[in-house]
């Protein structure tokens, strides 16, 4: 038996041992996160005259791609901040995206006037894609039952795949996509899976659901490949162009458009504010404020002091907590004696079940001939 590792916090940001049991410490006590994030930030994110040259370019060529078209782009709009930056960012630099909308079951009244009003106010199309409710629950109440952490990785599988889906039916190249390093680069991998894997959704749907996936969009490997590679579409992450202070991004947001505030990143879900602020806490001992507080630390955004003091206030208001455990197990179909006794089943890994193995791993040999056809044909 190995002894309990001693607590111990980045001398920098918020992540400590708590958030995750594998991180690293320099001697200085720095952790590994300062440093991915100094890495990520270096390759990715663009400042500048560079970035003003290369968002010029990126943005011809997307109208070029666009000649003639409806649209020149498509993003997904879910009325949190990012998604709202995308959108008047789009705007202002002339683009013509069609704004996709995925609800699954869960937005928020909010979210609703929210995205009406983005959309309203620059003049662009909504799209909105509406999942089956009872293939939809039924997969969560599966997770819920399989004790996986990442519960939110049907939502962002199917939201990938709607998006590369409507894009290669609209023969649209670009998709204007709202991840970025400044605010979302620090995530331990214990607290996700990879969003892209359907054989694991359909391993956990299999063990633990009832109801037949008849119109859930699954992105597989083959599907991915025939819209990147034969419908060249492509993804971009403009909000890495950009000077991305949160604070300052919502004031303009709120200015501009009329948007208000969640209180929580991507708390426009209802289901995502309980899966944060009660199911990951309370079950998993995640606060995902750690992340998030840690790389506006790191994109100095906000001091470490301050990150401590949004800590130190409670996860979930009291009232709203009552609120929304009610309504969720309402929404579900799950009594209390039902949802209590998954939220004390241990967790589990997302490997217990099948998952997608990289290609590499899958075909050993592969990369040992692509190496020989490289030595043989090198590129031009």
């Amino acid at each position: 038996m190995t002894a309990e590792r001693k607590y111990q916090q980045c001398s920098i940001s918020v992540m400590d041992t708590i958030a995750d049991p594998d991180i690293l410490f320099d001697a200085k006590g720095v952790s590994n996160y300062y440093y991915d994030f100094q890495d990520a930030y270096r390759k990715h994110v663009h400042t500048g005259k560079d970035a003003e040259d290369r968002l010029v370019e990126i943005v011809q060529t997307i109208k070029d791609a666009g000649k003639g078209k409806e649209y020149d782009c498509i993003m997904g709009l879910s009325g949190g901040v990012d998604s709202t930056y995308i959108a008047l960012l789009a705007k202002q630099l002339g683009l013509r995206p069609l704004a996709v909308h995925f609800d699954n079951g869960w937005n928020s009244e909010l979210a609703v006037k929210n995205i009406e009003n983005i959309v309203a106010k620059l003049g662009f199309d909504l799209f909105t894609y509406v999942i089956n409710w009872e293939e939809f629950r039924d997969l969560q109440i599966a997770y819920l039952k399989a004790s996986v952490v990442d519960i939110e990785a049907i939502t962002d599988h199917a939201i990938f795949a709607t998006l590369y889906r409507i894009a290669g039916q609209k023969n649209i190249k670009y998709i204007l996509s709202g991840t970025n390093v400044q605010t979302e680069n620090t995530l331990p991998k214990s607290w996700i899976h990879s969003k892209a894997d359907h054989i694991n959704i359909k391993s956990i749907h299999k063990a633990f659901g009832k109801v037949k996936l008849k119109t859930f969009p699954f992105m597989d490997a083959k599907v991915k490949r025939y819209y990147q590679q034969t419908k060249g579409v492509t993804s971009f992450s403009l909000l890495n162009y950009v000077d991305y202070n949160k604070q300052a991004v919502k004031n303009i947001i709120q200015q501009e458009l009329n948007w208000r505030d969640y209180g929580g990143k991507h708390y426009e879900s209802i289901w995502t504010r309980f899966y944060q602020g009660y199911i990951l806490p309370e079950k998993f001992k995640i606060d995902k404020r750690k992340a998030h507080l840690s790389d506006l630390i790191f994109s100095e955004q906000i001091t470490k002091e301050q990150a401590l003091e949004e800590l130190a206030k409670p996860i979930y208001d009291a009232e709203q907590l009552s609120t929304d455990y009610e309504f969720v197990l309402k929404k579900l179909g799950l009594s209390r004696t039902d949802f209590e006794n998954i939220m004390q089943t241990p967790p589990r890994s997302h490997f217990d079940f099948d998952y997608e193995m990289p290609i590499d791993k899958r075909y050993p040999l592969l990369k040992p001939i692509k190496k020989i056809y490289r030595t043989i044909f090198p590129p031009k």
